[in-house]
């Protein structure tokens, strides 16, 4: 009886887990502070004229709400550390269409309606089984039969090739990398005076730098909350550098506002003149531009493709990392995980915000210990007050940030010893994988490439085998095929993904 009664109250399991209430809520501040840049970014991304377009506002309340929504299901119903924010790339497809490059007058609704079909989908196929596991019994859906699929050596891959990216997303940040129009991307100049300038570039990458220093010493001694310290560190150290800007607490920062009341009133104004933009989707998406069906079909697809995958991709990396996984090296609660994903995508599109997924920079919080629901609670408690401390919360520079997601990257990056390079059949995926998610600034893309050359590799290495085997059956053993119909199915499609144009006519 008492040890039932312990069991509820410890709800998210936490000592189960190996941790404790307080680095929970450390672990949930670090990885609210990682992804917090997504309150205004998400707005600049949809909507390309700024803080200058009424709805900006809006977008960035639907991005605030939708990010509650999300990861307050990843707390309570999937009970784990993740969080989840209207997706990047995917908001910038957004903000083509409505602005039109596709080659049609998108309206906002037009683009909401998109989400929010791709949502739907993506909850049929992730709540609908289609089988059982021969082992325990248990309903299996399609978005687990994906996952089963997909060959060791580029779900292994898949976590280091996350932590590069996540690395990268915080150089870039912080400007340390930073455009060449000789090499792509150079180290920032830290001879140029101009850089050094009051907040300049190199003045960002000398605070993000701090930070991650601050993070490692502290992390060697191990020292509690060393991620969220190095963070706050690294704020202090940009107000002299004029990194950290003070405008951004006394409202004088363009499109940030203490007056939140504004706000919500344009955003529940249904008038999109006046920023209106909750449940377009149903009060102006089904009017669809003449000729535009078959892109809405490839679009829908495009967009079902690149959050399955970045999904998958991301609670695998950050889930491996925390030794939340079975014995197959599948994360725990998968299935619940991918319940959250596809409601909050379906609400997010309903409030008016790209597609809700599950974000890289939920790795910030399993560095610092987070293993439990617990964190995902207290990074959605901290989106909600965003809402009403917007200022507040941007004050944090995004340089600052960068120094957890590079400080993720490094522990990430431990996996790479998982990975059979022996194998020339596993050598090749696995590396495609982890270069090309950096490279292309996608996960999707660094998974496609990865089981493209897996399913390549893997029927001409039997093909040669079987040949070999016809040829002379006493010397040769007959050659097993390794690929899995799943996984040729899914390679298929990511072929289509690849080479079919987004836009038809």
């Amino acid at each position: 009886m008492q040890t039932n009664e312990k069991q509820k109250k410890d709800f998210w399991g936490i000592k189960k887990a190996g941790s404790s209430i307080k680095v929970e809520i450390f672990a949930g501040i670090a990885t609210f502070l990682a992804m917090a840049y997504i309150l205004t970014v998400n707005p600049n991304q949809i909507l390309w004229g700024g803080t200058a377009d009424p709805r900006w506002s809006s977008v960035f309340l639907a991005t605030a709400i939708g990010a509650v929504i999300g990861t307050l299901l990843m707390a309570f119903l999937a009970k784990m550390p993740y969080a989840q924010a209207s997706g990047m790339g995917l908001n910038a497809m957004i903000g083509t269409i409505v602005g039109g490059s596709m080659g049609f007058a998108f309206s906002y609704g037009n683009a909401m309606l998109i989400v929010l079909i791709d949502g739907i989908l993506f909850l049929l196929v992730s709540i609908i089984p289609i089988g059982k596991n021969k082992q325990t019994g248990k309903l299996i859906t399609l978005r687990e039969k994906i996952f089963d699929g997909i060959p060791k050596s580029v779900r292994t891959a898949i976590t280091v090739g996350i932590g590069l990216f996540i690395a990268f997303i915080g150089f870039q940040n912080a400007n340390i990398i930073v455009d060449s129009p000789y090499t792509l991307l150079d180290f920032v100049n830290l001879t140029d005076k101009a850089n050094w300038a009051s907040g300049g570039v190199a003045c960002q990458a000398v605070v993000a730098l701090f930070g991650l220093f601050v993070i490692a010493v502290l992390s060697f001694f191990k020292v509690k909350g060393s991620v969220i310290i190095g963070i706050l560190a690294a704020t202090v150290l940009g107000l002299p550098l004029g990194v950290t800007n003070f405008d951004v607490l006394l409202g004088k920062t363009p499109g940030v506002t203490w007056k939140f009341w504004e706000n919500f009133a344009s955003f529940f104004s249904f008038d999109p003149a006046k920023g209106g933009i909750f449940l377009s989707a149903f009060t102006e998406g089904f009017k669809l531009p003449e000729g535009s069906i078959m892109t809405v079909i490839m679009l829908v697809i495009t967009f079902g493709m690149i959050d399955m995958f970045d999904t998958m991709g991301t609670v695998v990396g950050c889930a491996t990392n925390a030794g939340l996984i079975d014995e197959d090296g599948k994360p725990l609660n998968y299935d619940k995980i991918m319940y959250s994903d596809s409601i909050a995508t379906v609400a997010g599109a309903a409030l008016g915000t790209s597609t809700v997924t599950t974000f890289v920079e939920s790795g910030a919080g399993v560095a610092a210990g987070g293993k439990t629901g617990l964190t995902a609670f207290v990074a959605a408690l901290l989106f909600f007050l965003s809402i009403f401390l917007l200022p507040l919360f941007a004050f944090i520079p995004s340089a600052a940030a960068a120094s957890a997601l590079i400080y993720v990257g490094v522990l990430m990056m431990a996996n790479v010893k998982n990975i059979d390079f022996s194998s020339i059949k596993n050598a090749v995926p696995a590396f495609l994988t982890i270069v090309i998610m950096p490279f292309a600034y996608s996960i999707t893309k660094g998974i496609g490439v990865g089981l493209i050359s897996y399913v390549i590799l893997s029927v001409v290495i039997y093909l040669v085998d079987l040949i070999k085997y016809c040829s002379n059956k006493e010397k040769y053993e007959k050659p097993k095929f390794e690929v899995s119909v799943v996984a040729i199915v899914v390679t298929c499609l990511f072929l289509f993904y690849f080479l079919m144009p987004t836009v038809i006519k």
